[in-house]
């Protein structure tokens, strides 16, 4: 039975026609993508100049003449009553709805037309089959979030029976759960784990701990493709000594789908098939490749909801080798909006601050997970889960090299949890700025 294909036509997407329509696309040479993707970029826009009144209102158009004018648009544009953001086309019951997780301050209701849709997915099953992995029939051991209302819940673990995927739910990570998790391992034939980063990162420690390779009692088990948040190096290295399996880094955005994924070469492809990705410097000039910018995304298939020029929020680089159909993003820097302001005037990006204290704090061997946050122009909170507290020799390690890479005379505040907080999507975020 193709579970995946079935679970599609169920809700009526043509998965079908956009398997085959991705083929199509996939075949077109280079020297003839460019005016693909011209082709595609027009008719979207003509589309939504002619179904849309929103976004007729929100370009100001008359007359489209330069890719360049085209406004760029943001999540705060988006945040208004989807009934007047979509297509005369198109109706509630008629394209997919879904919401945007929030974890970047900004959470939106959004829609897809079917077709766009089942597009997205078609990319997803092609890229998870360069590593041998079939969504009709791999099995999937999912390390996200989950529901809690009993309706919400009912509903996401039907979708997961159907689609072959076993929940790990996250929203509990303590050591008598890591136990259950890996009971659940010893018993099942998966194929493949598919989660938020930071907690299959904690249960690669868990299995470093206790001196398992998770292979070696799953068998079955392919690859691990971790998502939605930032992949360290040093952790990579964790999650592949421990799990005995390649680590492959997904991104995407649940409101225009798939937008990079790493090949085998280390390469992070970013989906040219039905999305169109450019790096946009502040004032909202193309740059060229190689330097680092605002990722910007237009979904070219998309004819409910217009993502067009849509700054996602991220900021990134292509690699100086990328072409139109095949372009690398070489970098993924991190949240626009994750950036601290110091009492000098100076800003630096949060993960800054980030991997200074997380190479101290894992050195020490104790500590599973951290989070800053700052609370003032001078004063950040580190919120950490351990065994025992950090001793004061750990602490002046920490301060002496926020010193040197991020600023002096900064308060910091240490303090030692139980449980660090989650989103409501089981998202962990690691540098968060009350600062506005």
């Amino acid at each position: 039975m193709d579970w995946f294909k079935l679970s599609l036509q169920l809700n009526k997407f043509p998965i079908e026609r956009a398997q085959k329509t991705l083929k199509e696309i996939q075949n077109i040479p280079e020297d003839q993508y460019a005016a693909y993707q011209l082709k595609r970029r027009n008719h979207i826009i003509d589309y939504h100049i002619q179904h849309n009144d929103f976004y007729r209102d929100f370009f100001d158009w008359s007359g489209f003449d330069d890719w360049k004018n085209v406004p760029i648009m943001t999540k705060a544009n988006l945040q208004r009553p989807l009934k007047t953001r979509l297509s005369s086309t198109f109706n509630k019951t008629t394209a997919y709805i879904g919401k945007t997780s929030g974890s970047s301050g900004h959470p939106f209701i959004f829609a897809k037309n079917k077709f766009a849709h089942a597009l997205s997915w078609a990319g997803f099953e092609d890229r998870y089959r360069w590593y041998g992995i079939d969504l009709n029939k791999s099995l999937q051991a999912r390390f996200y979030g989950i529901p809690l209302d009993f309706y919400g819940n009912i509903q996401e673990r039907l979708k997961d029976r159907i689609s072959l995927r076993r929940r790990f739910n996250i929203f509990d990570l303590s050591e008598r759960k890591m136990q259950v998790f890996l009971h659940r391992f010893r018993n099942s034939n998966f194929n493949y784990l598919n989660g938020y980063t930071s907690a299959i990162v904690l249960f690669a420690r868990y299995l470093r701990e206790q001196d398992i390779v998770l292979k070696e009692i799953c068998p079955s088990l392919k690859i691990c493709i971790v998502t939605s948040e930032r992949l360290f190096e040093r952790d990579k290295q964790v999650i592949e000594a421990s799990m005995g399996v390649p680590v492959v880094n997904e991104y995407g955005a649940s409101e225009v789908g798939l937008i990079a994924f790493e090949n085998s070469e280390n390469q992070w492809i970013v989906n040219s098939e039905d999305l169109y990705v450019e790096i946009l410097d502040e004032n909202d000039n193309i740059i060229p490749y190689g330097e680092e910018g605002r990722i910007v995304i237009t979904s070219l298939y998309n004819k409910a909801h217009p993502m067009i020029r849509y700054d996602i929020g991220d900021t990134g680089s292509l690699a100086v080798n990328s072409t139109l159909k095949k372009p690398i993003l070489e970098k993924l820097i991190g949240r626009t909006n994750d950036i601290a302001r110091l009492p000098d005037g100076k800003v630096v990006p949060g993960l800054t601050f980030y991997y200074v204290t997380k190479t101290i704090i894992e050195d020490s061997g104790k500590i599973k997970e951290f989070i800053i946050t700052q609370t003032d122009f001078d004063h950040f909170q580190i919120d950490y889960v351990s065994n025992t507290e950090l001793d004061n020799a750990q602490k002046k390690e920490i301060l002496k090299a926020i010193a040197i890479y991020v600023g002096k005379d900064l308060k910091i505040s240490f303090e030692r949890k139980e449980i660090l907080k989650r989103s409501t999507s089981g998202k962990l975020k690691q540098f968060t700025s009350l600062i506005q």
